[in-house]
């Protein structure tokens, strides 16, 4: 519309006066018309690309083939292909292809029996509901460091002040360890024990776990109903005086469970959220740490409990989809 009105004669001023845009913006796209006759800008050249698309596409396989590859590594590396870039410019072209650099995730190696069992396992209970896994007991053991060793820590600090101590997670060479046997339902959290210290788990402190603490907590939340108990494949669990004491009490066993699938076993989160709750509150001693377990523990609402439950089918589902490998929860 501006130039059309300046080639009928309209000065800049004139045009101005109907405010149909900026006066800046009127006499900018009068002189580039003026100078180009065109009111499309050009695009700035700025500084030539280094790398062709085809030499991206070689970046991008190089480090799809050792993902653990630093972009310094890759930088000469791709130099050896003909392209002089620095570490930095190689971060931009992995950027560019949505490859970026994160912490890798610890998962347990899985072995071909491991992926087998796992797939029979989902198989088996992919028809499952939420309502189903709510009649069913998870329970595992779990250990708890002090000085928040527990899990992981993030902080928010300024520059220069990673060594702050408010920004500091302390340690010790030989952290006192307590190891804890728990087990929850959809219904809620169910008992926690705390093992004597310097006591292994054995078939027969397991055991002796399952009659005081399995028990009441099946007939507290299940009562005359029918419910089935998790435990994995640990030794002690696997001992034919535990498989038959469970037997004579009548307790239906969910499985076989699959070798290193914590992330199938919804009581992992559990313990990942009781022990954030626990390091917040920096137990300095054994006695305060083994209280606080036990309290927040019992805090536990059986909302939390429920939603864990109900990621179960999206469990089973997501390790049938990627064929027995590790899944996101």
């Amino acid at each position: 519309v501006i130039i059309a009105l300046h080639k009928k004669g309209f000065t800049g001023k004139d045009i101005a006066a109907s405010k149909i845009a900026p006066k800046s913006t009127i006499y900018r796209i009068i002189k580039n018309f003026k100078e180009s006759g065109s009111i499309v800008v050009k695009k700035a050249s700025g500084h030539p690309r280094k790398s062709s698309k085809r030499q991206d596409r070689l970046l991008k396989l190089i480090q799809l083939r050792d993902r653990g590859t630093t972009s310094t590594e890759l930088a000469q590396e791709w130099q050896q292909a003909g392209v002089s870039a620095s570490a930095r410019t190689v971060r931009r072209r992995l950027l560019e292809d949505g490859l970026v650099s994160r912490r890798a995730a610890k998962k347990p190696l899985l072995s071909r029996k491991n992926i087998r069992d796992r797939l029979i396992f989902c198989k088996r209970y992919r028809d499952w509901t939420a309502e189903d896994w709510g009649k069913v007991i998870f329970s595992d053991e779990s250990p708890f460091r002090l000085f928040g060793a527990s899990g992981k820590k993030l902080v928010r600090r300024r520059q220069g002040e990673r060594y702050h101590q408010s920004c500091v997670m302390p340690t010790v060479k030989h952290p006192e360890t307590i190891h804890v046997w728990g087990c929850f339902s959809a219904k809620g959290v169910g008992s926690l024990t705390i093992l004597p210290k310097n006591t292994a788990m054995n078939k027969e402190w397991y055991q002796h776990i399952l009659r005081e603490q399995l028990l009441p907590t099946i007939q507290e939340q299940f009562g005359d109903e029918q419910c089935l108990f998790q435990h994995d494949g640990a030794p002690c669990h696997k001992a034919k005086v535990i498989t038959k004491w469970l037997g004579e009490q009548n307790i239906d066993i969910l499985g076989p469970w699959p070798g290193n699938s914590p992330d199938l076993n919804p009581i992992e989160n559990l313990w990942s959220i009781l022990k954030r709750r626990v390091d917040k509150q920096k137990p300095t001693n054994s006695d305060k740490l083994q209280a606080l377990i036990m309290q927040e523990w019992a805090a536990i609402s059986q909302d939390v409990a429920q939603k864990l439950i109900d990621s179960m089918p999206g469990r089973i589902a997501e390790v049938l989809k990627k064929k027995g490998q590790h899944c996101k929860y």
